[in-house]
């Protein structure tokens, strides 16, 4: 019997679209984005094809790379960029677009200069080109205003560019318009020239009709060509919806292109671009679909468009409604490349949901906050085979985000799985993260666990605290110890006076009407904690470790936890570290003495002393609670008291472990062997702890 069930003809989804000579075999894609992916110097090898390969063998009907793909020497960033302007790159696109094809997809490029975007103190140290010589605030740099050699330059360049990519075998390409140098044209905020290429309407689309004519005639009309277009900057002075659909229909009516991919807003401060083009757990789901729906009723062209379109209802949605002719579920796609053969197979209530967190769009992207597997492919498969060894008794204990992947894992590889949690839910320190109102949707992560074990027939223990006597009758051959961490706040003098975190997000305290709240991390607790304090009208001043909110996150998460902060008035005092937290009127100074009191004199009966990182300078500040975010110390007790009963001692191989390979059997085959994994090991975040448990329990 076929693993694939009949898909509805009804279901909008999976209608083919044709544009030129190309046919897609639904109507699911995913954009171009700068994945991270590429070799040192810019070409696309066997890792980034394979991430993008997988999708494809997931079932879409396009997959789009390049992520702003570079065309010339000046165009460039530190990473996270192809070079398309070198031969060189021909025969990695052969291999890609034939890979691809072979899985039935259709493939193409982003390309694009990046203007006043790049960046001059990488690789190649040049400055950067704009229209006029205005500064963009993301990227940093002061560009050169463009003379007519350097237009003439780049317009060739693109030229270049598409034809390498027909030379590869690609289905098509899009030019990157909104933010990069040809939107920088069009956008009365970044033109102020006085020439041909300013003033008019016209006169502003003139570079990118240069652009476009040079591409076509170079590609010829069976290869497609679009554009990353915007339908609206979003901003004061620049372009609105009504411009952008006027300039939409002067390149459609050049002939020039066969598609727009509809982008919304602006993106040269970290902000917009996470609030805008790239709306992550912060935003609704598809916050533009409305606007690119309008928009794709005044073009004659397809419409294609991405912004957090998560969810199939809304696909679906989307294509039923001709809001869009291609709709694109990109960061869906990384947490689960397998969206459409999933639907296929009649197992949509399995597919993984994205949740937002934009963990991919950080400094290890594309890796996903509970997809361990993606950009790992060619080590980490993203189906989990059976093993060779099936039948195991594996017992998990601990049901966070790794004890749960562990238990999952396990299951799918024909185990049999008990899992233990000594709390009265699954979910770990994530239920607490859930507590911020705009991080809510993080709880999809232990959601689907949680029905992906029930569809295993696994059913999870809670309330049960295991002990020795609990595990050893079950006899097992493999015991995953996810049993976490606690509050770290043994190293504190007066830790006894403070209130950890933990108290505060589960409400097994109550607030008092002042609060401190210090935040020796850079991840997320401390600043839930600060927000859930003000968000209740508490006093509360936040007092941080690092230089900035949020130091260890990634710019997505980051920008956002400033952006909180900042509508709630909270100026966090930076660089301090707390030193002790003794009843107010009995404390004890440090070795350097002489502690100011903090200037607002808040009433409160404990006191906080810090020590500032970069002067030394001690100041108290005053609180009814003094709550304490430092991380977690391992929750191991039974791992310890396990370690006598395992022929390994407890002990992981890290170099098979990271070589993907199967533990070493200490001992005889019978014995029992013993893992520690997430935060039962050391404190580190989700993403962590779900690899642990992918390359641990994929080769068990």
């Amino acid at each position: 019997m076929s693993e694939e069930i009949a898909v509805s003809v009804n279901d909008p989804l999976f209608q083919p679209l044709e544009i030129r000579k190309i046919r897609f075999r639904n109507r699911i894609m995913s954009t171009s984005h700068a994945c991270g992916l590429e070799e040192q110097d810019g070409m696309p090898g066997e890792t980034y094809q394979r991430y993008h390969v997988e999708k494809a063998r997931g079932g879409l009907g396009l997959t789009m790379f390049g992520g702003s793909a570079y065309i010339d020497a000046d165009s460039t960033w530190s990473s996270g960029q192809l070079n398309m302007s070198t031969d060189r790159i021909i025969p990695y696109l052969q291999s890609f677009s034939q890979r691809v094809h072979d899985e039935g997809a259709a493939i193409m490029i982003q390309l694009t200069h990046l203007g006043r975007r790049g960046e001059t103190n990488t690789q190649n140290w040049l400055p950067t080109i704009a229209p006029s010589m205005i500064r963009e605030t993301g990227h940093r740099s002061f560009p050169r205003e463009m003379d007519l050699n350097d237009i003439q330059r780049v317009v060739k360049a693109f030229g270049d560019g598409a034809e390498r990519a027909k030379l590869g075998g690609l289905d098509g390409m899009e030019t990157m318009v909104g933010g990069h140098l040809i939107g920088q044209f069009l956008s009365p905020i970044t033109n102020h020239r006085n020439d041909e290429f300013d003033g008019s309407l016209e006169n502003r689309c003139r570079f990118g009709l240069m652009v476009q004519q040079e591409i076509r005639q170079r590609v010829g009309d069976d290869f497609l060509v679009g554009m990353r277009f915007p339908i609206d900057e979003a901003v004061k002075g620049g372009l609105g919806f009504d411009d952008c659909v006027e300039i939409a229909l002067m390149f459609e009516r050049s002939g020039l292109i066969d598609f727009f991919n509809a982008n919304y807003g602006r993106l040269d401060t970290g902000l917009s671009l996470l609030t805008d083009c790239m709306p992550a757990i912060a935003s609704p789901i598809a916050p533009w679909l409305q606007v690119a729906g309008a928009f794709k009723k005044e073009v004659n062209l397809p419409v294609f468009h991405a912004a957090r379109i998560t969810d199939l209802a809304t696909a679906r949605y989307a294509i039923k409604e001709g809001l869009l002719d291609m709709v694109a579920m990109t960061r869906a796609h990384i947490a689960d490349p397998h969206i459409v053969n999933k639907i296929k197979r009649g197992e949509e209530n399995r597919i993984r949901p994205c949740v937002g967190m934009t963990h991919c769009m950080g400094s290890n992207r594309p890796t996903c906050l509970h997809n361990p597997s993606t950009a790992r492919e060619n080590h980490w498969p993203q189906r989990i085979l059976p093993s060779p060894h099936a039948g195991k008794k594996a017992v998990v204990v601990g049901a966070g985000p790794a004890g749960l992947e562990a238990a999952r894992i396990l299951a799918e590889r024909g185990h049999e799985v008990t899992v233990f949690e000594a709390a009265n839910e699954p979910g770990g320190q994530l239920r607490m993260a859930a507590r911020t109102e705009w991080r809510k949707d993080i709880m999809g992560i232990i959601d689907w666990r949680v029905n992906e074990l029930a569809l295993h027939n696994i059913e999870i223990q809670t309330n049960q605290l295991a002990e020795v006597s609990d595990i050893l009758p079950l006899e097992p051959d493999v015991i995953i110890i996810a049993t976490g961490g606690l509050p770290n706040l043994e190293w504190l003098e007066g830790a006894q006076h403070a209130t950890s975190v933990w108290d505060i997000l589960s409400g097994s305290e109550p607030l008092g009407e002042s609060v401190v709240v210090y935040d020796g991390t850079g991840r997320h607790p401390g600043l839930s904690a600060a927000q859930f304090a003000t968000d209740r009208g508490k006093n509360t001043q936040l007092v941080l470790l690092d230089d900035r909110p949020g130091a260890e996150l990634d710019y997505g998460e980051s920008v956002i936890w400033r952006r909180e902060l900042a509508q709630r008035n909270m100026v966090p005092l930076v660089e301090y570290r707390l030193l002790s937290v003794q009843p107010r009127g009995s404390e004890r100074l440090g070795p350097k003495g002489g502690a100011e009191s903090d200037q607002a004199g808040h009433a409160g009966k404990l006191s906080a002393l810090f020590e500032q990182e970069l002067t030394g300078k001690q100041i108290l500040l005053h609180g009814d609670q003094i709550v304490v975010e430092h991380g977690t110390t391992p929750a191991d007790e039974l791992y310890h008291a396990l370690r006598p009963y395992a022929s390994n001692d407890g002990e992981t191989d890290i170099e098979t472990l990271l070589q993907g390979r199967p533990q070493p059997v200490i001992g005889k085959d019978s014995g029992m062997q013993l893992y520690r994994i997430g935060d039962a090991c050391s404190s580190r975040n989700v993403a962590a702890g779900m690899f642990d448990a992918l390359r641990l329990c994929s080769v068990i």
